[in-house]
């Protein structure tokens, strides 16, 4: 026992008379008396020796000394800490270092020109979910079950409900809108879709789409033409060139689809445009009179007109994408580029 303290009291010395200029010391006095091969550990081991009469005594002696140990160390600490501060070569007068610039997604760029395009001329903007039931994807859609044109949606059904769907696209957003019955209805549906579809340079499994929807009385299919008429020169300029073809949608009539000039190779002809120098960019047409009476619109009252369109191919034509893998890859040295397109 007399050993012990005698042991303790030459440590106690050592450790007031310690004194340490850097964190590198600090360590050092840790590693000697805290350590897993320390003193302290060294000292501990030593109860063992210990009368079983003096244990108690000898058990608060250490534990003093332990407890001495850690004091001191925790002052080395503080006080190189502050001695790090004083002496360090920090000019608080200087400006902060300058942080990089971030950006939004070509996408979501896209999607708010577009939408501000379409704004001007009175339209509003509608959301909805994007796992949808069969009724809003299709049925209110006058595509009954087993209609052929089903197939072209290539759709993701939900395994565990087959009646419910991943949106093969934001129509059903429209069918939501024309339930309420608030009328007359001008509106845009902008969201993410999905369609099991091989992924290339022109296509993908998940996409973004903007779909439009104007319901009233009188509306034709000239009130159609202009308006996207003056969306397609908002968005490309007054030089770009149009042209609408003939096409079939099971929820338009007529339906048509519209093309305007691949500014990719200008129309000479590349994989975006499959050589053709036209690049198609939306569809569009007059509301089905099934697809009003689904949503209890008078169709003998109202007439209006749909578009939809998908958001990356107007993207890849504005800022001269050639590959719309690109937009879900997140490589930041692809979108870096569009830090200054906000």
């Amino acid at each position: 026992m007399e050993q012990l303290l005698k042991q303790i009291e030459g440590y106690k010395k050592d450790i007031t008379s310690f004194s340490a200029t850097d964190d590198k010391q600090v360590e050092e006095f840790r590693i000697k008396y805290l350590g897993t091969k320390g003193i302290v550990k060294a000292i501990m081991s030593e109860m063992k020796n210990v009368a079983p009469e003096k244990k108690k005594e000898a058990g608060q002696l250490l534990n003093e000394f332990k407890q001495c140990v850690e004091a001191r160390f925790a002052e080395l600490k503080e006080a190189t800490s502050n001695t790090e501060h004083q002496t360090s070569n920090i000019d608080l007068s200087l400006p902060g270092d300058e942080l990089p610039l971030g950006s939004r997604h070509p996408v979501t760029l896209m999607r708010n020109r577009i939408v501000s395009i379409f704004q001007r001329l009175g339209f509003a903007v509608a959301e909805g979910p994007e796992i949808e039931d069969d009724w809003h994807n299709f049925g209110a859609l006058n595509l009954p079950e087993h209609h052929p044109a089903r197939d072209m949606q290539d759709t993701f059904y939900i395994q565990q409900n087959p009646d419910w769907v991943l949106r093969t696209h934001t129509s059903s957003v429209q069918i939501r809108e024309m339930e309420k019955g608030k009328l007359p209805i001008r509106m845009l549906m902008p969201g993410r879709v999905y369609r099991n579809e091989t992924v290339s340079a022109r296509s993908h499994c998940f996409f973004h789409q903007v779909e439009g929807l104007y319901i009233d009385e009188n509306v034709s299919f000239a009130d159609l033409k202009q308006t996207l008429y003056f969306f397609v020169k908002e968005m490309y300029g007054k030089e770009v060139k149009v042209r609408f073809r003939p096409s079939y949608f099971p929820f338009t009539e007529p339906s048509a689809e519209m093309d305007v000039t691949c500014f990719i190779c200008g129309g000479g002809g590349c994989n975006i445009c499959k050589k053709t120098g036209w690049v198609e960019i939306l569809g569009c047409g007059m509301v089905h009179p099934n697809v009003l009476s689904n949503c209890g619109i008078d169709p003998n009252k109202y007439t209006g007109f749909a578009f939809g369109m998908g958001i990356e191919r107007p993207a890849m034509l504005k800022y001269g994408v050639n590959d719309l893998r690109l937009f879900s890859e997140n490589d930041v040295r692809f979108l870096r580029q569009f830090t200054s397109a906000i």
